[in-house]
């Protein structure tokens, strides 16, 4: 499974797109630009499980930094902040990770 099955080739470009400067990615509007809080939640498990790279259940700091290059190779790396920020955002229960539950969560927020 890859993004480019869940999502067309033009709004993958326009989020990634929208966020090509450093320190301007929001996890918000990305969700938003690339239509994935339009998804079910079946596909937002999908979402997750191609995100969570080493297949552990959990998104970790270090494959946030990447989430970008998840939906395209592209995609810039994010700044250590810009990881921070939103590992805060996703991280409800304070583990410093984040499981589907809390991705789901996430992706929902207004």
């Amino acid at each position: 499974m890859a993004m480019a099955d869940l999502f067309s080739a033009e709004e993958i470009k326009a989020a990634v797109g929208a966020f090509s400067a450093a320190e301007s990615f929001c996890h918000k509007k990305f969700f938003e630009i690339v239509g994935l809080k339009k998804k079910s939640q079946e596909d937002i498990k999908k979402v997750f499980h191609i995100l969570d790279k080493d297949q552990s259940g959990f998104i970790e700091e270090d494959e946030l930094k990447f989430v970008l290059k998840g939906f395209t190779p592209d995609g810039r790396d994010l700044s250590d902040k810009e990881t921070k920020t939103l590992l805060a955002a996703g991280d409800k229960d304070g583990d410093g990770k984040i499981g589907l539950d809390e991705f789901i969560t996430l992706v929902a927020e207004p």
